[in-house]
């Protein structure tokens, strides 16, 4: 190949890397995961200022039983989305809403399973900092965060479960990952004792979470846990090792 081929050659590589930059879609993005088991449907949140020259933050977000279905669109009705679309051009997280298509986010379960090759695939789409990877869930999604932090406690630089619960003898194996756990104590759907329990056995398995408790709060303590600005501060400040 001579001279002109090769600059011609790496010009319209450039080129390439350039357009497809340019073309990435920005705010929440509806997309589609072909499976041996069928389409799933998830959207990932791309910060308006996203480029592909540095490694971004990923949150992966579990929703509750409410959101649960096959329409891909559930998910980003509230929760974590609503606090995302509250500030859009100030998130600088690449978020990733997967959607339970049967109740439940057991990591055993194949919604959890989804979640995660969904995740994977994101990570493969966008340029994501594999050492900042955070995960965080409510009501049933909390549920799930704890059981996805004790079945891959290194894939996680910090977890935020939220008014939901999980298996105790478990803690051990995840206590070293950091925990911010929320949960408000008049909550008549998922009892707050559920939480204390699991605060209580990480503490006891040598682990330093962070609880939240909201007196007076029912079920619905995403709100005011997702409206906590520190909580974003605080992901960032963790990483895997």
């Amino acid at each position: 190949m001579n001279r002109i081929a090769i600059v011609a050659t790496l010009f319209a590589l450039t080129l390439a890397v350039s357009l497809r930059a340019g073309d990435t879609k920005t705010g929440f993005v509806p997309k589609v995961l072909k499976t041996d088991s069928g389409d799933a449907k998830y959207v990932v949140f791309v910060p308006p200022g996203y480029k592909a020259d540095k490694d971004w933050p990923v949150i992966l977000f579990l929703h509750g039983a409410g959101s649960t279905g096959d329409d891909g669109e559930k998910q980003v009705k509230g929760g974590l989305a609503k606090a995302v679309r509250s500030k859009p051009d100030k998130f600088p997280f690449i978020v990733v809403f997967p959607q339970a298509h049967q109740k439940g986010w057991g990591a055993n379960g194949a919604s959890a399973k989804r979640a995660l090759a969904i995740l994977d695939q994101v990570e493969k789409d966008y340029k994501t900092d594999k050492k900042r990877v955070y995960l965080t869930g409510l009501s049933m999604g909390g549920f799930g965060t704890f059981s996805l932090a004790a079945a891959h406690p290194t894939r996680w630089a910090a977890i935020a479960p939220i008014c939901g619960g999980g298996d105790q003898n478990s803690a051990g194996k995840f206590k070293d990952i950091p925990c911010w756990c929320f949960h408000g104590d008049a909550d008549k759907t998922v009892s707050v004792e559920k939480s204390r329990a699991m605060i209580k056995a990480l503490k006891a398995a040598g682990g330093e979470p962070k609880y939240t408790e909201y007196p007076g709060v029912d079920h619905n303590s995403w709100d005011r846990a997702y409206g906590t600005a520190e909580l974003y501060t605080w992901f960032l400040k963790h990483t895997t090792k």
